[in-house]
């Protein structure tokens, strides 16, 4: 029995794929490599990010270079975030979750400081009992800890707990922390790779959800 949905943003809620592969090429330009298509970033999508980027580069990066490569993508998505608009029918679903009686949170791996805002202004944080993004100021970590922590502040059972996300580590981070998982297609990751997890694989939020009652 599933009472509580916590969403994931990028991906997921949010749909900034083009805002997404145009910081990636960026970094790209600015390395000298050539730029990348949709299909072979989410190829190259790994956890943690740097392996990704290592991989694309052809290069192994130090902590200098990592955030360098950090600071141009996230200046990148931050100049094209206004372009982004939310995953078809989002408002809906989170209402409809709510009208089940599920309590939902949001959980991303997004800087805490520019998540927060960008949800208000979407008009979303009423229906979230938490929102939490990533409290540091550079990105690419691993989202199972958080998972952790996020569920704790709530005190939310892990086994009554459903993480819907879009890429690979939803899935390992949701495991990790004893709760269940859906993943959707919308994102960074390709369906077979999603496929590998062992979670249900859907094609939209709305499917994802309902899911859940059946």
């Amino acid at each position: 029995m599933i009472s509580h949905v916590v969403w994931d943003w990028n991906g997921t809620l949010l749909n900034d794929n083009h805002a997404v592969l145009a910081a990636v090429n960026a970094v790209c330009t600015e390395f000298g490599a050539a730029g990348l298509t949709w299909g072979e970033w989410q190829a190259a999508y790994a956890r943690p990010m740097r392996l990704s980027y290592e991989q694309v580069l052809q290069r192994t990066l130090d902590d200098v270079e990592w955030e360098q490569v950090d600071k141009l993508y996230h200046d990148r998505y931050d100049a094209l975030l206004p372009t982004c608009e939310l995953a078809t029918g989002a408002q809906d679903v989170l209402r409809a979750c709510a009208a089940g009686g599920r309590t939902q949170s949001l959980l991303s791996m997004w800087f805490h400081s520019r998540l927060t805002p960008t949800v208000e202004q979407y008009g979303l944080t009423e229906y979230f009992t938490r929102v939490d993004g990533l409290p540091g100021e550079i990105g690419g970590g691993s989202k199972a800890d958080s998972l952790v922590r996020h569920l704790e502040a709530q005190r939310l059972n892990p086994s009554e707990v459903v993480l819907i996300g879009d890429v690979v580590d939803d899935g390992e981070a949701a495991r990790a922390a004893g709760a269940h998982c859906v993943l959707v297609t919308t994102g960074a990751m390709t369906p077979e790779a999603l496929h590998t997890t062992g979670a249900p694989v859907t094609t939209s939020i709305a499917e994802a959800l309902h899911l859940l009652d059946n």
